[in-house]
């Protein structure tokens, strides 16, 4: 039996990391809603900030929100971290499985540097965690306490590794990277903020201690940005699907324009549960992402200009780029079957595949993967002039 140990290792990581990051974001809008729907509570009730009542699945569901903790300790509390920590802790086995076991095909693209594995996963590594130390650093600034200031500068060391990394790494492990730095410090907040501030809140009500109302105010800050970062590393978390993007020459670019409409359209959201409506907020989003899309549709000027290109030299081009993955049975090392289905070592599959030759060696650089087999820019042009002209084949 040919049991792919890394293939099906892939496929429960990465189905594991989908379904906690749902109950993890799903929790974590729920609660944005719920405390932007609070409403004085009528009567008034010692401690209580606000209450609010609600209808689901055929039952009535009564919310309180206290300043700072309940005058008795409930006998359960339950604490919403799980969610965060197996999102993290999957998607962090799924980067180590993918990228850094597979360093030479998903993170290394030698065209931009050439490292060696280890040189690649350190620098990974620095990246992740140098971008979760740098984010701390500016939370517990003065910075913090401005927070469309701090969201500014957070943006612009965002875009700036975006930057670095789309120029030292693969397309893909490039993005992988930032989406790692975000959700690092996403995660980072629930650990090393969120939950130790409740729990030493716990601790001083046991204790009948004043509790202080500024570790509420804190974890309500982390909160926040949680919710803001959420729709960007969604995106990142879905790019590979979007070579358009992730292959440009200014990946970085559209990256931070992206993320910059998803943060305009979440803050439409939570504007919205406080009964204002903003549609300017939406309107930006969408623009940004239409601008995307125009810019990231532009092909390169040589795919333009070359004609006449025949089909045995794209045949050429595709045997010798393409078809150890890409074939009935693939040569490639991590491959049983056709990434997707796509296997262009006949002359029908390179006529059927056409469009995804056009999109992912062409119009954009995600193929091959961390271009491991070198192809050249004349070559994507001829593959692109090739398919322009109609995909011809004998």
């Amino acid at each position: 039996m040919d049991y792919d140990v890394t293939t099906w290792l892939n496929l429960g990581l990465r189905w594991l990391h989908v379904i906690a990051g749902v109950a993890w974001i799903g929790a974590s809008f729920y609660f944005v809603w719920l405390d932007n729907n609070l409403r004085p509570p009528v009567p008034e009730k010692e401690g209580v900030k606000g209450e609010l009542w609600a209808v689901h699945g055929g039952g009535f569901y009564h919310s309180q929100k206290y300043l700072t903790a309940p005058a008795h300790m409930p006998d359960h509390l339950h604490w919403f971290k799980w969610e965060a920590y197996t999102t993290w802790l999957s998607g962090f086995a799924l980067l180590i499985v993918l990228y850094y076991v597979g360093a030479p095909v998903y993170l290394i693209d030698a065209s931009k540097h050439a490292f060696s594995q280890a040189g690649a996963i350190a620098t990974g590594l620095a990246f992740i965690f140098g971008g979760l130390a740098v984010y701390e650093g500016l939370c517990r600034s003065p910075l913090g306490d401005r927070p469309r200031l701090f969201g500014m500068v957070w943006f612009l060391v965002l875009t700036g590794a975006a930057y670095a990394l789309t120029h030292l790494f693969s397309d893909r492990g490039a993005f992988i990277h930032v989406g790692a730095i975000i959700g690092t410090c996403m995660v980072g907040n629930v650990f090393l903020v969120i939950i130790p501030n409740q729990r030493r809140i716990v601790a001083d009500m046991l204790a009948g201690r004043p509790v202080d109302p500024r570790l509420g105010a804190m974890g309500k800050q982390r909160s926040v940005h949680n919710t803001h970062m959420t729709l960007p590393v969604i995106f990142i978390m879905i790019s590979n699907h979007y070579p358009a993007v992730t292959g440009h020459h200014l990946a970085w670019l559209l990256l931070a324009l992206i993320s910059a409409g998803g943060v305009s359209i979440r803050y439409f959201f939570i504007l919205r549960h406080h009964g204002i409506i903003k549609p300017g907020y939406i309107f930006a989003g969408v623009m940004l992402v239409f601008f995307v899309s125009v810019i990231a549709s532009h092909k390169p000027k040589a795919a333009q200009a070359m004609s006449d290109v025949p089909f045995p030299v794209a045949q050429a081009i595709v045997q010798k780029h393409c078809v150890t993955c890409h074939s009935a049975v693939p040569t490639h090392k991590g491959f049983t079957a056709p990434p997707n289905g796509a296997a262009f070592d006949t002359p029908a599959g390179m006529a059927r595949y056409a469009g995804k030759i056009r999109e992912r060696a062409v119009d954009s650089t995600s193929m091959p993967l961390g271009n491991e087999t070198h192809i050249t820019d004349e070559e994507r042009a001829q593959l692109g002039a090739w398919i322009e002209a109609g995909a011809k084949t004998p």
